[in-house]
């Protein structure tokens, strides 16, 4: 199987000090074997409104767009002058999507695994070429903020849920892989996760000393941070990647959040994996995350 990786500049390393990692180590074996908290879920309303502002008129409008620039870079046919791009259409439901916690590498007490980042939708061309649509929320409304190639975000969720159902499916950014958590187990579900805690996993103690480890020094603040060296981890960072194309923003109409409980999480653009991107793109731009195909 495949996959396309996320060429992402815009979220910074988490990290934990030592002394979280000495309290981890001794830690009485009936505390570590405990289940770990897992992130709050966004209320129903959340995910509904999400879901709208992905399928909206103006939403797919952009996304034909951009499967269009995506089949004239892969060097397919254009399409005939005079010819409107075949409108594409959003596939299944609008799933949470969950990253590392800085509060966690941290080593924070009763700090979940990961945290909400944003909600994703799976869009599909008239080929069957995917892009992934991002929704937070700005203010009172859900708005699309980015459209990134491929369907890695919808297609781990569903492979975490039939392996671990009621667990927590999440994203390692720094190196692009993917996770369930099912209490105080972590699980891979792609190669890079496995080639990170071995084919059957780790606990969640030792996942934590694995990320403190390897981001310890990278933390917002620290002198990587100050050297300006935050964000984009790995090989293809390193050898300066291709940039992210960007995409016109769909001129849509946000979808409100008056009636959001009080259980509804404050997904927020600040607070996403595209983090620096889509504070950027807020209303002027979509950035599409350009992923490279590899095996998986």
């Amino acid at each position: 199987m495949t996959k396309r990786t996320a060429v992402r500049t815009t979220l910074r390393a988490v990290a934990t000090g030592a002394f979280a990692t000495t309290l981890i180590g001794l830690a009485p074996p009936a505390a570590l074997a405990a289940p770990a908290p897992t992130p709050q879920a966004p209320a129903r309303a959340s995910v509904a409104a999400a879901h709208e502002a992905a399928t909206a008129p103006a939403t797919l409008d952009t996304l034909a767009r951009f499967f269009a620039a995506d089949r004239k870079r892969g060097g397919a046919p254009a399409v005939a002058p005079g010819t409107a791009p075949a409108v594409p259409h959003i596939e299944g439901g609008t799933v949470p999507v969950y990253a590392l916690s800085p509060d966690f590498v941290r080593g924070r007490t009763a700090a979940p695994v990961a945290r909400l980042e944003f909600l994703a939708s799976k869009a599909v061309a008239t080929d069957g070429r995917t892009a992934s649509v991002w929704t937070v929320r700005q203010g009172a409304a859900w708005k699309v903020v980015n459209i990134a190639a491929g369907d890695d975000e919808t297609r781990y969720t569903a492979a975490g849920a039939a392996r671990a159902k009621g667990g927590t499916v999440f994203h390692e950014p720094q190196i692009d892989a993917w996770y369930v958590q099912r209490g105080d187990r972590i699980e891979p579900l792609d190669v890079d996760a496995r080639k990170a805690v071995g084919p059957h996993g780790t606990t969640v103690a030792a996942y934590q000393k694995r990320v403190a480890k390897a981001y310890g020094d990278k933390l917002p603040g620290s002198a990587y941070d100050r050297r300006g060296e935050a964000g984009g981890y790995g090989p293809e960072a390193a050898a300066g990647a291709e940039k992210p194309q960007a995409q016109p923003a769909p001129a849509q109409q946000p979808v409100t959040a008056g009636a959001f409980t009080d259980h509804s999480l404050p997904v927020t653009a600040a607070t996403t994996v595209a983090g620096a991107a889509a504070l950027l793109a807020l209303g002027l731009s979509v950035s599409a995350a350009l992923r490279r195909r590899r095996s998986g």
